[in-house]
C-alpha cells in the first residue's frame, strides 16, 4: 500500500471519529430545545457535554489539517468550490463555542436564552450541512480539467445530498438522545429515551434510503458490507434503548455512524473528488496528494502524536463519566 492510500485511510478514520464524537455533541445541542422542558433541564444537557465538546472538535481540525498536508489538491478544490456551506459551518461552531463559554456570564434571564437558542440552530445546521458536504464529494461534482470546482452553490442542493443532510441531522440527534439517556438520570432520562425510539425510526428510514442508494450508484462488495453492518447497528441500537440498556444502544449507534461513514469512504476510493463532467478530470489519491517526503514525515509525526491525543481525550471521558441530573444543577441565585 503506497503512503497515499494509507493517509487517504487515516483520514477517513480522522472523519469517522469526528462524526461520532461531534454527532452526539450536535445532538445534545439540537435536544436543548425538544426535549428539556425548563431552564434547569437545558442545563444539565449542556453539562453532559460541557467537558468534552472542544476536544470533539479537535478531530475536525486534525482531518482538515491532515487533507490540507496530504492532498493539497483536495484541499483547495474542496474548500473553494465548497466555500459558502463550509463558512456557514465554520460561522455556527465559533458562534456555539462562544454560546458554551459565555451563556452563563450574566444572570439575565434573556441573556442566557439567546445563548441557549444559539446553541441549538449552530448545532442543528453544521449537523445537516455535513451530510450535505459529504453527499456531494461521494457524487460527484463539477469539476473541470484544471482541478478546480466550477458549479454553483445551488448544485450542491441536490436531491441526493439533502437526504444525506436529512440522514446525518436524524442520526446525529438520535446519537445525541441515546448518549443524554446514558448520562442523566431521573425524568429527563426517561424522555430521552422515548425521544430516541422515535428518532432512531426515522434515522433508519433516512439511511437506508441514502445508503441504499449509494450503493445502488457507486457500491461494491465492501461498501455493501458496511452498509449492512450500519443498518443492522441502527435497528439494534433501537432494541437496546427499548430493553433499557443506554451503554449498547450508545454503543451501536456509533457503530452505525461509523459504518456509515466507512461505506461513503469505500464508494470514493480512489477518488477524493469525482468530477461529474468527466471522470478524467476527477482528484484521486494519486494526483491530489503531496510529495512521498511529505507523507513519510506526517506519518512519523502522526505516530508519535496520536497515541498522546487519544489517551488524553479518553481519560478526560472517564473522568467525566458519571451521570447528572436536575438535582446536581446548583441554584443560580
Amino acid at each position: 500500500m503506497e503512503l497515499h492510500d494509507v493517509w487517504f485511510v487515516l483520514i477517513a478514520v480522522l472523519w469517522t471519529g469526528y462524526f461520532f464524537l461531534e454527532g452526539f455533541d450536535f445532538g445534545v445541542g439540537i435536544l436543548t430545545k425538544p426535549l428539556a422542558r425548563n431552564r434547569v433541564e437545558k442545563r444539565v444537557l449542556i453539562n453532559t457535554i460541557g467537558p468534552v465538546w472542544d476536544g470533539n472538535e479537535v478531530w475536525l481540525l486534525t482531518a482538515g489539517g491532515a487533507t490540507f498536508a496530504a492532498f493539497p489538491e483536495w484541499y483547495a478544490t474542496l474548500f473553494s468550490g465548497f466555500y459558502l456551506p463550509l463558512l456557514l459551518i465554520l460561522i455556527c461552531l465559533i458562534v456555539r463555542g462562544v454560546a458554551f463559554e459565555y451563556r452563563a456570564k450574566r444572570p439575565e434571564e434573556h441573556w442566557q436564552r439567546n445563548w441557549e437558542e444559539a446553541i441549538f440552530w449552530t448545532s442543528l445546521i453544521p449537523a445537516f450541512l455535513w451530510g450535505v458536504a459529504f453527499g456531494n464529494i461521494v457524487r460527484g461534482v463539477k469539476i473541470d480539467q484544471e482541478m478546480e470546482y466550477v458549479g454553483t452553490f445551488w448544485d450542491l442542493l441536490n436531491p441526493y445530498a439533502v437526504l444525506g443532510g436529512l440522514m446525518t441531522l436524524t442520526l446525529f440527534t438520535f446519537h445525541g438522545s441515546v448518549f443524554t439517556a446514558l448520562k442523566t438520570v431521573g425524568d429527563i432520562r426517561e424522555r430521552a429515551r422515548k425521544l430516541a425510539r422515535n428518532l432512531g425510526l426515522v434515522a433508519a428510514v433516512l439511511a437506508l434510503g441514502f445508503l441504499g442508494w449509494t450503493q445502488a450508484d457507486k457500491g461494491d462488495g465492501a461498501s455493501l458490507v458496511a452498509m449492512v453492518i450500519a443498518v443492522s447497528a441502527l435497528v439494534a441500537a433501537l432494541g437496546a434503548n427499548q430493553a433499557g440498556r443506554e451503554g449498547w444502544s450508545f454503543a451501536l449507534s456509533g457503530v452505525t455512524i461509523v459504518a456509515a461513514v466507512a461505506m461513503l469512504f469505500l464508494t470514493l476510493f480512489p477518488n477524493v473528488m469525482p468530477s461529474s463532467l468527466n471522470e478524467a478530470w476527477s482528484l484521486t489519491v494519486t494526483n491530489a496528494s503531496s510529495s512521498p517526503y511529505t507523507l513519510k514525515i506526517m506519518t512519523w509525526c502522526a505516530g508519535i502524536a496520536t497515541p498522546v491525543v487519544l489517551l488524553y481525550q479518553g481519560w478526560t471521558y472517564w473522568v467525566f463519566r458519571k451521570r447528572i441530573g436536575t438535582q446536581h444543577i446548583a441554584d443560580p441565585h
